[in-house]
């Protein structure tokens, strides 16, 4: 259980967002003294829907994996420098696992910001790893709300009905994050450990 506990742990460390999934447009041209027209650059949330659809369809690893370390940045994001300052200072309590103090800067971010998905993500997070299960469905339950593709809190949601013993509903979690992002390898081999249990139960 600890195993995959440390992969929820992972979805904590998001390497710094890439440019997301656009189409690209030819170079406009324009006659001599005209303006070029500017190129309306997608949203935050439609880069999300193409990053998300990118993960769920690609074939190719790399530029799933891509994908998937972009959507998880973008969803880091909290245009506040004092939200990405508290967030800073609970993933660095985190890595130490120094977890009430985590929990401080965390539930300040939550406070200030109730709709940012990720104070509410991460401090599910610390919840798990202290083993306050109660809270910490809590929380995916708010995510959840808030995005309901986070892949992340889902995968989360899984490990935590797994620990409590309710596997049937902890496959359904692992299936529905896997129908987001096919390739939480982790998630997968924990599905499948859970599928090959009930399988050797009913014989």
């Amino acid at each position: 259980m600890r195993r995959i506990a440390l992969v929820l742990a992972c979805f904590l460390l998001t390497a710094p967002g890439g440019v997301a999934a656009r189409a690209e447009e030819g170079p406009a041209t324009a006659t001599p003294g005209e303006e070029t027209p500017a190129v309306a650059q997608p949203t935050r949330a439609e880069r999300i829907d193409a990053l998300l659809e990118t993960l769920r369809s690609s074939e190719d690893e790399s530029e799933a994996r891509q994908a998937e370390r972009e959507v998880l940045s973008l969803w880091l994001e909290s245009d506040s420098d004092t939200i990405d300052l508290l967030m800073d200072w609970a993933l660095g309590a985190m890595q130490e696992k120094r977890y009430p103090r985590a929990l401080d800067f965390l539930d300040r971010v939550i406070v200030m910001r109730p709709d940012y998905v990720e104070g509410w993500n991460k401090r599910a997070t610390v919840y798990f790893l202290m083993d306050d299960y109660g809270q910490s469905i809590a929380d995916i339950g708010r995510v959840l709300e808030l995005e309901p593709r986070h892949f992340g809190a889902l995968s989360g949601f899984g490990m935590v009905l797994q620990a409590l013993g309710d596997d049937a509903r902890a496959m359904a979690a692992y299936r529905d994050a896997l129908a987001i992002d096919p390739h939480l390898d982790t998630i997968r081999d924990a599905l499948d450990e859970l599928e090959a249990k009930e399988i050797g139960e009913s014989l």
